[in-house]
């Protein structure tokens, strides 16, 4: 079955560079609660989007060819996850469209801000308008998986409570705080942290009851890999302490960046111009609906 249109002339997109935003998100928190005999984690977190991210342009094209523009230094063009999202959809669809693609990347890799989900889901979200696939969230969502557990969760572009692998996701809405995230001068594999034989497992799961709250940076609540991060990136657990002494902190997916929550943009810019040498942060505020669907909104 194709979800594609006959007619090239038809799509109105073709030719036209348009500029989509690939928001970062923080992990408020990520708690372990279990290991599955495929050997992924199952997981209880809770997604919060911020307002910073990756700028993508895209150009749809009558050739059919997938161009990424804007290589990224040490990742080959086949391995980059922009690509692989186009490729995935232009299968899936038999869209006889292609696309040129840049991307202005200011999202740090090995951060724990998923920088690079947020790519893939980008490209599908926004492919899917260009090319006139027609394709629902739920079916973008099941490709984007085949990416990475937390390309569903940009693809549906709400905040939610996710569980399993972090595909299943239930709506919420926590405080839209301000954040300083910060990350020192250390890059997190996802997989090491995630094959590592101390990482805790086994915490116990959530009651509905405890999502009600709008506060998640309380001690009810934590993120099981920063146990085992602090333990084995030094860089890591010296910045934490630092930060904890001035206000709640804590690290966001595998890290290496923290977030730490203050009342106000004003008070998250003085603490930012406090930090130590060599770490590098900005400033921003969580959001509860990603940016990219008040583009593709405008379309």
């Amino acid at each position: 079955m194709t979800y594609a249109s006959n007619s090239t002339h038809s799509n109105s997109f073709i030719n036209k560079s348009i500029e989509f935003p690939s928001p970062a998100k923080i992990n408020l928190f990520l708690h372990i609660v279990g290991q599955r005999e495929d050997s992924y984690h199952n997981l209880e977190t809770l997604f919060q989007f911020i307002d910073h991210s990756d700028t993508l342009t895209l150009t749809a094209t009558e050739k059919a060819d997938i161009n990424l523009l804007t290589p990224i230094k040490g990742v080959n063009n086949e391995d980059n996850l922009i690509v692989k999202a186009a490729l995935l959809l232009k299968n899936k669809t038999n869209t006889p469209f292609g696309v040129d693609i840049s991307i202005n990347k200011i999202l740090p890799m090995g951060g724990g801000l998923g920088g690079g989900s947020s790519n893939a889901a980008t490209v599908l979200v926004a492919l899917n308008k260009l090319w006139q696939c027609k394709l629902s969230l739920e079916e973008l969502a099941t490709l984007g998986l085949k990416l990475g557990a937390d390309v569903p969760i940009f693809i549906h572009g709400f905040s939610a409570f996710a569980q399993g692998i972090g595909e299943q996701l239930t709506k919420i809405e926590p405080i839209e705080s301000w954040y300083l995230i910060t990350k020192p001068e250390c890059s997190i594999s996802t997989q090491k942290v995630f094959t590592a034989v101390d990482l805790p497992r086994n915490t116990n799961k959530l009651s509905l009851t405890a999502l009600e709250t709008k506060d998640f940076i309380t001690d009810e609540y934590h993120n099981d890999c920063q146990t085992l991060v602090i333990k084995h990136y030094p860089e890591v657990a010296k910045l934490l302490a630092w930060l904890v002494e001035y206000a709640p902190s804590r690290m966001t997916g595998t890290g290496a960046c923290v977030f730490t929550r203050l009342p106000s943009q004003e008070e998250a810019n003085k603490l930012q111009a406090k930090l130590p040498k060599g770490i590098s942060s900005f400033v921003a505020q969580g959001l509860n609906k990603s940016p990219l669907y008040s583009v593709v909104a405008k379309l």
